[in-house]
């Protein structure tokens, strides 16, 4: 019905408007008026065989005839059809030109006959200039941030007109007001709507404010913004950063200055020096220059070749480490830069240049001139750069120059510069602190020598300047909600200052992060890329070539908000409702507040045919809906707001469209409003509105939300049934992707009126949003839900609601802020706590978030139950133990019963409680705790029969409780009285001498058994005395008891010396007694059966034996011999024997029957010891157990007897060694005298008869005949060797006494044919 209205009003007042412009049109006709052009030809610029149109409109009274011509004749569409299309709309008249073809000359096109011809040219392409464009921008690039080493792109969108593909605009790139050139660090591009510069490779050197300038039809446009490079990754952590912007200066043709720009160090340790490096262009090959670190960003380059081009790059060293290096420098030739100096240009007739040469004019020079104006043209701490003026007159000669110096009075000295020095500078590096030199220079050529040059005047080494004073006061105020603009004042003392370093903090923070990266020559700086809301504090550094100078004082904080201003106007103005005489308004928020809260609105309202604005209220409203009142039914009316903060009002908004104040009488409901969204992610969302002012006929029963996308008229119903509440949370949306919403309420007559289109919302998450989580607070076990918001400003607020309605007064529910965290705390969680929650941080881009909790069914079960079971927990504490109540039997027969705590406080109180009953400190009950290791302890003294029952500790420390419980009946109590009975009477036996360590046994390697026992608490009077089944045993030295052990040595221990033994330690104060049992059971056989070796194969005359060694054996060990698991009889075969030393078996001429596994058992009364040997001759690896190799040592060549061990004989006797040898085959024989093989001569015979017997006879021995003679005996299975000693003495001398050595065991070696 209102649209019927509206479009009933908006049709009269069309008609009355027709009307006036009949009437008025009437009278012009009346009035003649020549023709005239309205709007002339333009000229046009298009591309050959594409479409043109020409228009104008022209006036006149009687309407003019209009004519198209072309170079003077007129244009017939006919004639060419397809070509030409005229036409005449409304006044405007038209020329289409289907397919333009540009004539070789410009041409003139102009219409109607009736006046001086109008003429549009129409010139070719390649006339138009880039400047004459049309250029506005649409998109800029924003401030941005990079790293060392990244790429970074800076993109301009624009609106070109005319767009021609081939013409693009002219572009230019500024990096700090220095125009930027193409090259492989800067890359440009114009063209598809856009400028774009990429950085391929960061640096900080790239860091600046970055501008781009558009040529234009109407001048220039630009568009400025600032980029951000930070340090790369250190090398080493806490190594310093880069340094930057290397530069070469000074360049001659062996020496050039490289300077440089110092780093920012914010939590680095300070910069020790720098490292200078250089490469020849064209090679990947760096250089270190300097030795030792240079302090000051200036380095003299010396000893380059000449003509030869570098670059070169710095690397910064502090306590931490070495820095990455710089961007390298530009390339530098070393050339040098007087020969320019020497070339004379003429001129002649305006025409010709002739170059002459300084040569050319000073005639034949053989010795050059001595240099001039010796002086000192950079000193610093650590070097001096000597300069000079080249000679003149210098000669055609390739030139050098040496250098002298000299040090107050004394004498001239040379300085070595290893090479020959061809520039006129020379840094000098070796003088002495508080020292004034003086310098002089000579120039040499082939020829000789000049005369010196006059001396400097005194120079020392000293520092210059310094790093400059620190900044002054340092001032941050508002800028944006992600910048802060810093101000500061300059240093007192520049000293050729560089710029400035500008450091951050946030507030309560320690740590301070780089504000910049490249020093900043301005007293001012806008930081960028704050958290919104954060309050940060600032210092400045000032920079010179000596460093950085001491840090500013701190700026005050200031929270990172937008600079104040009035709101935006708010939008969206739409009718709730009507009564007929007042009319029910909302509308949407500013969508900028100003960095101040809107606090008021004020509406305005006017008749629709009117000009005047009236105010509808003075007083401003909160809410954004108000009612008007006081109107005339059936007028229409235009309604505007204005919205108020702390800055005053702000501009108000578009006028609404014409409204009729009619009575609303349908029976639907009015359109719901305030369309609001939350929790904004890249898949979902939730939108909220309100209910609608008109409710219709009957109460409004639901709700259906509509979708669509942005700029689409598709919409999609998102619920099937009606909603009873006022949110829908949409899933499934695309990321990116703008979307509007519109809300229809239903009541039981039917669906009413869409809402208002939303405004479109990207699904997309703001940046660093976070999510609601659900905790318990430590200290009072109360369940919380937190938020940490992304974003915040000064006027935000945390505004939390349950199911989407806020939360009132709630005595169950506390709200707490604090910075950028609210916390909804539940202090007395219930049943009706459960639902949603949902915060929303106002003033913000849309900070929101909400959590969900149920009873069941939820996907959060798990982590509500442990959070319930957490807050438990802490609302009712329990003392963690260690360990529960314990009992231990201390000396003396106490008992302590005890339990240990993880933790406990001074204040920690206890109890404990005996069979129902609580028990005090005191006689009898010693209670104690010790709060470090969270023990708590009673000890009863007296532990007897009546101590049995059930023993409780409480333990209380704040709130937190633990109790724990000993149950101590049964056998546990007989075990622990009887050990306390123990301890009882070992305390009152340790009152006097007693033994420390009861008595024990061991064996020595010959099979003596020592008893041994320890004793203490003795005296001098003391006694012990040994027994043996109550006989005394009176040892042959008494025991010394004073030394706090005794032993009694029992030899070759045997059957006969089984007993028990018992020791008696007394004095006037009391007896001990020890005894110990080693009568049977095996104890002494196993004393000799540990010591028993593993069989071992021994070759006899008569077969092979089998033997194993003990410390001591005797026929009481009973001892089986097997073969193949039968029991072996001694017989002539097999025999059975042992001696002291050793168990043995003989096998007397063994063949292949005896092979197999042997086996030699022992009892000890208790276990049964075995030892092996196999005789099997299988498993080819063991040689040792095979019967092969028994077989080769039956075989073997070997001495059988004759030899003696030592031989003394008188000289000149004749000596005869002979020996029987036997082997199978017969062995070869070899005798040897002092490791020497004997030969036969006069003196010496050697024979071999029979194959048996061997003999070596010496003929009147002498001295020199005595020494070691020995014999080796061998065939094939091996061999033996057997030593003689011979020792002769002279006539009369006493016959020396022999030495008689032990029986030598020939050791027998298997031959070498490796059987097995």
């Amino acid at each position: 019905v209102i649209q019927e209205e509206l479009h009933r009003m908006r049709m009269a007042t069309k008609a009355q408007v027709q009307l006036r412009m009949t009437k008025r049109s009437d009278l012009l006709d009346d009035i003649a008026r020549m023709p005239d052009f309205m709007v002339a030809l333009r000229p046009h610029t298009v591309w050959e065989k594409t479409p043109v149109k020409l228009f104008c409109t022209v006036q006149g009274n009687p309407r003019p005839i209009v004519k198209w011509y072309k170079g003077g004749m007129p244009i017939d569409p006919p004639s060419t059809p397809g070509k030409y299309k005229i036409e005449n709309k409304y006044g405007v008249h038209s020329l289409i030109i289907s397919r333009y073809v540009a004539p070789s000359t410009p041409r003139d096109c102009s219409p109607t006959e009736f006046c001086f011809p109008f003429r549009s040219s129409v010139p070719h392409l390649t006339d138009i200039h880039p400047s004459k464009l049309e250029v506005s921008f649409l998109d800029r690039f924003p401030v941005s941030f990079g790293v060392e080493g990244s790429s970074v792109s800076l993109v301009c969108t624009m609106v070109v007109v005319p767009d021609l593909p081939n013409l693009p605009p002219h572009a230019q790139w500024y990096r700090d007001d220095k125009l930027l050139k193409p090259g492989k660090l800067v890359e440009m591009a114009v063209g598809g709507s856009a400028a774009s510069l990429t950085l391929p490779h960061l640096a900080k050197d790239d860091e600046g404010l970055y501008t781009v300038r558009i040529f234009t039809k109407d001048g220039t446009t630009e568009h400025s913004a600032y980029l951000f490079v930070s340090d790369a990754p250190p090398s080493a952590a806490g190594a310093p950063g880069a340094p930057m912007s290397v530069k070469a200066y000074d360049i001659n043709s062996d020496y050039v200055l490289v300077a440089w720009k110092p780093p920012n160090t914010v939590n680095e340790a300070p910069i020790a020096g720098y490292f200078v490096d250089r490469c020849e262009a064209g090679s990947d090959t760096w250089v270190q220059c300097n030795d030792a670190p240079v302090k000051v960003c200036k380095y003299p380059v010396h000893g380059l070749s000449v003509g030869r081009s570098y670059h070169f790059r710095v690397r910064a060293v502090n306590s931490a480490g070495i820095s990455r290096p710089s961007r390298k420098s530009d390339k530098v030739t070393a050339i040098d830069a007087a020969e320019n100096e020497r070339l004379q240009v003429i001129k002649i007739e305006g025409k010709y240049d002739i170059v002459i040469k300084d040569d050319d004019l000073e005639g034949h020079v053989t010795i050059p001139g001595e240099p001039t104006d010796v002086h000192a043209s950079e000193i610093y701490k650590s070097f001096v750069v000597l300069s000079w003026k080249p000679p003149s007159p210098r000669g055609r000669a390739p030139l050098w120059y040496v250098i002298d110096k000299v040090s107050g009075t004394g004498a001239w000295q040379r300085i070595n510069t290893a090479v020959k020095l061809h520039s006129p500078r020379y840094p000098v590096y070796d003088l002495q602190d508080g020292q004034k030199y003086q310098f002089r220079v000579y120039s040499v050529n082939m020829h000789g020598s000049s005369e010196a040059s006059a001396p400097s005047e005194p120079i020392q080494k000293v520092d210059q300047d310094g790093v400059p004073s620190a900044p002054g006061q340092v001032v941050a105020t508002r800028n944006t909600k992600t910048s802060v603009f810093v101000q500061w004042e300059a240093p007192k003392h520049l000293k050729h200052l560089m710029g400035y370093y500008i450091d951050g903090r946030v507030v309560g923070s320690k740590d301070w992060f780089a504000c910049n990266h490249k020093p900043f020559k301005h007293t001012r700086f806008v930081v960028h890329g704050l958290i919104p809301g954060e309050s940060y504090v600032f210092r400045v550094q000032a920079v010179n070539v000596f460093g950085l100078s001491e840090e500013s004082q701190e700026s005050t904080p200031i929270s990172v908000e937008p600079a104040l201003a009035t709101p935006s106007s708010p939008f969206g103005i739409t009718l709730l409702s009507c009564d007929g005489s007042s009319m029910t308004l909302a509308w949407k928020s500013p969508k900028h507040c100003g960095g101040s809260k809107v606090n008021a609105y004020y509406i305005s309202k006017r008749d629709a045919d009117t000009l005047v604005w009236n105010e509808v209220n003075l007083t401003g409203v909160k809410e954004r809906i108000c009612t008007v009142d006081n109107l005339t039914e059936g007028t229409f009316y235009e309604f505007r707001v204005q919205a108020a903060n702390m800055a005053g009002v702000g501009p108000p908004s578009s006028p609404s469209a014409p409204m009729k104040c009619v009575a609303w009488t349908a029976e639907v409901p009015g359109p719901a409003y305030d369309l609001s969204f939350s929790e904004v992610r890249s898949h979902s969302l939730v939108i909220l509105w309100k209910a609608p002012v008109y409710t219709g006929a009957s109460a409004v029963t639901g709700y259906f939300v509509d979708m669509a996308k942005k700029d689409s008229s598709e919409f999609v119903t998102l619920n099937e049934e009606a909603l009873k509440h006022r949110y829908l949370q949409v899933s499934g949306l695309e990321e990116g992707q703008f979307y509007v919403f519109r809300v229809r309420a239903v009541n039981a007559k039917g669906v009413g009126k869409a809402s208002q289109l939303s405004e479109p919302v990207c699904a997309r998450a703001l940046p660093g949003t976070k999510e609601i989580v659900a905790g318990v607070d430590e200290e009072t076990g109360d369940i919380y839900l937190s938020l940490e918001a992304c974003e915040i400003c000064e006027t935000s607020k945390f505004e939390w609601s349950k199911n989407y309605k806020p939360i009132g007064d709630c005595p169950r529910l506390a709200v707490t802020t604090k910075g950028r965290t609210s916390r909804l705390i539940f202090t007395n969680p219930d049943k009706d706590d459960l639902g949603r929650y949902s915060v929303v941080v106002t003033d913000t881009d849309g900070v929101s978030s909400s959590h969900t909790l149920t009873e069941d069914g939820g996907s959060s079960d798990e982590a509500e139950i442990r959070t319930l079971i957490l807050s438990h927990a802490i609302r009712n504490p329990i003392i963690p133990l260690k360990h529960g109540l314990n009992y231990e039997v201390l000396e003396k027969g106490h008992v302590r019963f005890w339990a240990q705590a993880v933790k406990l406080s001074p204040a920690v109180s206890y109890r404990f409680i005996v069979n129902d009953k609580e028990v005090t400190s005191g006689e009898g009950h010693k209670f104690s705790h010790d709060v470090a290791t969270g023990i708590v302890q009673m000890t009863v003294d007296q532990f007897t029969r009546a101590n049995e029952g059930t023993y409780t500790v409480q333990i209380h420390d704040g709130k937190a409780k633990a109790q724990s419980s000993l149950v101590l009946v049964g056998d546990v109590f007989k075990a622990a009285l009887k050990e306390a009975e123990f301890q009882r009477k070992e305390h009152i036996r340790k009152q006097g001498a007693h033994f420390s360590e009861y008595l024990y046994f061991t064996v020595t390697e010959d099979c003596t058994v020592l008893l041994t026992c320890k004793v203490a608490n003795v005296k001098k009077e003391t006694t012990l005395h040994w027994y043996k089944e109550d006989d005394e045993i009176v040892p042959e030295t008494p025991p010394n008891v004073m030394s706090g052990a005794c032993a009694l040595p029992l030899p070759l221990f045997s059957r006969k010396d089984q007993g028990v033994f018992k020791a008696v330690l007394g004095d006037d104060r009391g007896k001990d007694t020890s005894t110990i049992d080693i009568s049977g059971k095996g104890q002494i056989l196993f004393i000799r059966i540990s010591s028993a070796s593993d069989l071992v194969l021994q070759c006899t005359p008569e077969g092979i034996r089998l033997q194993c060694y003990m410390s001591y054996y005797t026929e009481e060990m009973k001892t089986v011999w097997k073969h193949k698991e039968s029991k072996i009889a001694s017989s002539e075969k097999m025999r059975i024997g042992g001696t002291a030393e050793m168990a043995w078996m003989q096998i007397c001429d063994p063949s292949d029957k005896e092979k197999g596994h042997y086996t030699m058992e022992i009892f000890d009364g208790v276990t049964t010891h075995t030892r092996t040997f196999d005789l099997s001759g299988q498993g080819g690896q063991q040689v040792s157990s095979g019967w092969p190799y028994s077989f080769s040592l039956i075989n073997r060549g070997r001495v059988v007897g004759g030899l003696p061990d030592v031989v003394t004989i008188m000289e000149e006797k004749s000596l005869s060694l002979t020996c029987t040898v036997w082997g199978e085959p017969t062995p070869e024989v070899t005798w040897f005298k002092n490791e020497q093989e004997v030969t036969c001569n006069e003196h010496t015979k050697v024979t071999f008869d029979g194959g048996k017997f061997a003999s070596l006879v010496i003929n009147k021995v002498t001295p020199d005949d005595s020494g070691k003679y020995s014999i080796n005996v061998r065939n094939k299975y091996g061999g033996e060797f057997v030593e003689i000693t011979v020792s002769v003495y002279k006539h009369g001398e006493q016959i020396p006494e022999p030495k008689l050595g032990h029986p030598k065991m020939a050791t027998a070696t298997p031959a070498g044919t490796g059987q097995v």
